[in-house]
């Protein structure tokens, strides 16, 4: 199958009101971190379901539909890459992460970062080292820059810190609201798993983290001691 065929495949799958509240719902206005993006109108789970179906497409028609002009087609695109990607053998997991970072121009909506970067970056950089990681972190890209947070997803998910709490204090002066969530977003799972590590951050940096950073952060924790860290009496 063809790249064009799969566009086809997806353009009869859209639904024009799906596609109106989706340009509203991801920011797509002047000056709005979405501007421009165009969308089809098709659900993720749907979207999931044409991935499935269509796991055996070649890797350069893969990367052919993330080029694409539609956010529906670019997610699909990724939810395949990622498929490809826990399934493949160490050649093709090479591959699709350095096609994955030759392509973050395309990768550029919060939704299609968090539903990649942490299965690819970070499983790809499991046992290696984490350096591309921080060059994303300096990035003017927003996108990248949640990339390389994000990333760090799959290293919490084995009970490994520290590099999420690294990046987290490189983010820390971020001027995005996307990136003060996806930060707080990381400190959260990292209490989860390991609370001591998420309270010896917040006690170092809690005054300094933007509200939004801090709420995520500490969404989980018992209202009496929210209530403390948002007065900044801890």
């Amino acid at each position: 199958m063809t790249s064009e065929e799969i566009h086809g495949v997806l353009e009869a799958l859209g639904d024009p009101d799906i596609a109106a509240h989706s340009q509203r719902f991801f920011k797509t206005g002047p000056g709005e971190y979405g501007e421009g993006d165009r969308f089809l109108g098709i659900r993720v789970p749907l979207l999931r379901a044409q991935a499935r179906r269509h796991r055996d497409l070649s890797m350069g028609e893969t990367l052919r539909v993330l080029v694409s002009p539609y956010h529906e087609a670019r997610l699909f695109s990724l939810l395949l890459l990622v498929m490809k990607f826990n399934k493949g053998e160490e050649r093709e997991r090479g591959a699709i992460y350095e096609a994955y970072l030759g392509h973050t121009a395309f990768i550029n909506n919060w939704d299609l970062v968090d539903c990649s970067a942490h299965p690819i970056l970070g499983g790809y950089l499991d046992a290696r080292d984490k350096k591309p990681l921080y060059v994303l972190a300096e990035s003017e890209s927003i996108w990248e820059r949640r990339m390389a947070i994000m990333a760090c997803l799959h290293f919490i998910r084995q009970d490994v810190f520290a590099d999420a709490v690294k990046l987290s204090e490189r983010l820390l002066n971020d001027e995005e609201d996307l990136i003060h969530k996806a930060v707080g977003w990381m400190l959260r799972e990292i209490g989860k798993r390991n609370l001591a590590v998420e309270q010896t951050f917040l006690k170092t940096h809690y005054r300094q983290m933007p509200r939004t950073m801090l709420r995520y952060a500490i969404e989980r924790f018992p209202e009496e001691e929210r209530g403390r860290y948002l007065k900044g009496e801890v």
